[in-house]
């Protein structure tokens, strides 16, 4: 077991402690002096760290740092615009993957890959309309082997191993229950979206088999997942003959789940199965931001500010 985990660090008090080093860079502040600027992550989440001064004797041994090594942070865990950020006094790299328990540096879903894929190519054989269900199940069975592993982002939502897969679940889980209350929904229609939606995050994402994403693509960073699962599902609909309209209608649930031009939708919702989609994406990213932020708070104390919540602060009420 790590002696200390990234969600037990306390503002204002020393550490030391096993981190894994998710980014790395020698950047130059505002006083012209170098530093060392650290983005650290373990099975709980992460926190960026800096080291100040850092000297010119210091680079060569700092060059032999990259992502992915394990490394050890003695220092202190400050406050900066509403975060914590450990403030470095010392640190090297001290061991290799074998010597930890990498599950202890890694975050990841809380199913397994195998049991959510199951679960969701399980729904899309369900689908019963033979069109919608071809498109899905082809996906699925195309990159079965990469979504046992890939994240849903760099960061934020469900940028953990298998997190592509895990958002998937939880929204078919949520459809299927909204699909009881609005029975007006098309549910083959909804169930496709939720399986489609973020299709093309396979190939905007660039990810490894510990589900770690190191960028985007050239294609990812050019066009975006969005445009880039309109021309998939173009393709994927002229290979297997699926009639424009449905085609459309799919194609159309990708471009506006964002809902907001500034979020990637430069359409919004034009029927009710692509409007449900918006709130099931919504619900699902919003519930793992609050579930993350309040594990990391004590009962009867606030947050940090998260980013992707308008910067709030959540209350974890007392047990």
């Amino acid at each position: 077991m790590k002696e200390i985990y990234i969600s037990e660090l306390k503002t204002n008090s020393e550490m030391q402690g096993l981190f894994m080093v998710k980014s790395i860079a020698v950047k130059i502040g505002a006083n012209k002096k170098q530093y060392l600027d650290l983005l650290l992550g373990d099975s709980t989440g992460e926190i960026t760290a800096k080291k100040w001064d850092v000297a010119d004797e210091e680079l060569p041994a700092l060059s032999e740092i990259g992502p992915q090594d394990i490394i050890k942070i003695k220092g202190a865990v400050t406050e900066w615009n509403g975060l914590r950020q450990i403030r470095v006094a010392r640190l090297r790299k001290s061991v290799t993957e074998d010597q930890v328990e990498l599950s202890d540096f890694i975050k990841s879903a809380p199913e397994k890959g195998e049991e959510m894929y199951s679960f969701i190519i399980g729904k899309a054989n369900a689908i019963k309309d033979n069109d919608l269900k071809a498109i899905c199940v082809q996906f699925l069975s195309k990159y079965r082997e990469k979504l046992l592993y890939y994240p849903a982002a760099q960061k934020n939502h469900h940028a953990e191993l298998g997190g592509l897969l895990y958002h998937m679940k939880r929204m078919l889980m949520t459809a299927e229950r909204i699909c009881e209350v609005y029975t007006n929904l098309n549910k083959d229609l909804v169930v496709a979206g939720v399986i489609l939606h973020d299709i093309e995050k396979i190939n905007e994402i660039e990810a490894d088999e510990l589900g770690m994403a190191s960028g985007y693509s050239f294609e990812g960073q050019m066009l975006g997942h969005i445009i880039q699962g309109i021309v998939t599902i173009n393709k994927m609909a002229e290979e297997l003959e699926v009639p424009q309209e449905k085609a459309i209608m799919l194609q159309h649930m990708i471009l506006s789940h964002h809902y907001e031009p500034e979020f990637g939708s430069p359409k919004k919702p034009l029927f009710p199965e692509a409007e449900i989609l918006h709130y099931l994406d919504m619900i699902d990213a919003r519930m793992y931001d609050m579930q993350e932020a309040i594990a990391a708070t004590s009962p009867g104390e606030f947050s940090e500010r998260i980013w992707t919540l308008d910067n709030r602060k959540l209350y974890r009420v007392k047990e």
